[in-house]
């Protein structure tokens, strides 16, 4: 195949599902991975260098800010495993948008607890030749705003 259609090779249930589509999804698994593990370099490289990142009372921009946040975050509890599903992915050329349904789990009592569960709602673009984060916005289940319910 030759041009754009390498990227848009595969059918799927009816629509094109490309390679960008498929990268993306990796960065998408690589975020949960990398954070869990707490392998930050790697978890870090997934952002643009003036990336934004938003959750509930939390802000940061810049690569740099981002990954201090959540270093601290990390260090804060025991740790846990992040659950995704849902996926929607819409590109655009070297720009994509993306809403991920999440749930977070922890050990707790012999078992698991849900300690949150939400939605990503994600910028990404084309950098370096790898889809990284523009922007991150985290939703958490009854926040104001949380598409979430029914």
């Amino acid at each position: 195949m030759s041009g754009g259609a390498g990227r848009r090779a595969a059918q799927h249930d009816g629509g094109a599902v490309g390679e960008d589509e498929h990268q993306i999804h990796r960065t998408l698994g690589a975020y949960c991975q990398h954070y869990d593990d707490g392998r930050f370099d790697e978890w870090a490289d997934l952002f643009t260098d003036d990336a934004a990142f938003e959750f509930p009372g939390r802000r940061a921009r810049g690569r740099e800010a981002i990954r201090s946040l959540m270093e601290t975050v990390h260090a804060a509890g025991p740790g846990g495993k992040h659950m995704t599903a849902n996926t929607l992915v819409d590109v655009d050329g070297d720009s994509a948008s993306a809403t991920t349904d999440y749930l977070f789990v922890q050990p707790e009592g012999g078992g698991l607890a849900i300690v949150a569960a939400g939605r990503y709602h994600d910028r990404l673009v084309r950098s370096d030749g790898r889809w990284r984060f523009a922007e991150r916005v985290i939703t958490m289940v009854g926040d104001e705003g949380d598409a979430g319910g029914g």
